[in-house]
């Protein structure tokens, strides 16, 4: 899978305090003429206001939710009928065995084809079964290998993610990393013996994701092919935010005295 980068940065929100919408009379200073995005953090204060300024990681991943196995069947005969026979029973046979596994219709597709090989008729299915149970997915393979012979080629699993699946990844990544902030700031805060207020500036700095665990070097001196296992390492894909925010600062509540 190509991942593609997400932007740099991106501001959420900022918010400025009342007091400071009423400066329309007084001239605009270069720094504050500047996007929010181009600010340097220490520009962003607002005046009579108390801050706290922290920042907050999270990184989250994903293993893949979908895997592809494409059985395929083929026979060749100096009869077109008897290479269409020869292939029809064996892919009755997958078919029934995969309804009998509870497999749903939507997720298996069929495809036929027949050509001409010098003086004799070549039949080839191909039969391309989506799994969302990968426990399911080994025991249906292993079913097939020792009922089928050697006419039958049963493919290796590709596991994939469903489309959407990085976008949401890095959204519960900045999210992840959004709280983590918050709480730094709530515990700055207890420990100073103040109150955290709201937000002012919310600033996702950095993002980025990627795919697998191991590097090209790592597969190639692996004996043979990957495992399921390794398969599903390798396609898991990872998502990491880190968030800069702004936050007000309140004093402690006194409490009423109940007369």
């Amino acid at each position: 899978m190509s991942l593609q980068p997400a932007p740099a940065s991106r501001v959420f929100m900022e918010l400025v305090p009342w007091a400071d919408r009423g400066r329309e009379n007084h001239p605009i200073s270069a720094a504050e003429a500047q996007p929010v995005s181009c600010r340097p953090h220490v520009a962003q204060a607002h005046p009579g206001t108390r801050e706290v300024h922290v920042s907050g990681t999270a990184e989250v991943s994903a293993s893949p939710d979908r895997a592809l196995v494409t059985v395929r069947v083929s026979s060749t005969k100096e009869v077109s009928a008897e290479a269409k026979k020869s292939v029809c029973r064996r892919l009755d046979y997958i078919t029934q065995s995969l309804q009998q596994q509870g497999l749903q219709a939507e997720n298996v597709t069929i495809t036929k084809d027949i050509r001409r090989v010098e003086n004799a008729y070549h039949m080839e299915a191909e039969v391309c079964i989506t799994f969302t149970e990968f426990g399911k997915m080994q025991t249906i393979c292993n079913f097939l290998v020792e009922k089928l012979d050697s006419s039958v080629a049963i493919s290796p699993p590709e596991f994939y993610h469903t489309p959407g699946s990085v976008e949401n990844l890095r959204r519960q990544a900045c999210l992840g990393a959004v709280e983590n902030a918050w709480r730094k700031a709530q515990e700055v805060c207890d420990l100073v013996g103040q109150t955290l207020g709201k937000p002012l500036l919310i600033k996702e700095e950095e993002t980025k994701d990627w795919e697998g665990q191991m590097d090209d070097h790592q597969l190639a001196r692996l004996p043979g092919s990957l495992t399921v296992q390794q398969k599903i390492k390798s396609a898991t894909i990872h998502a990491a935010s880190k968030v800069f925010i702004t936050f007000e600062v309140k004093g402690k509540e006194k409490k009423k005295k109940h007369l």
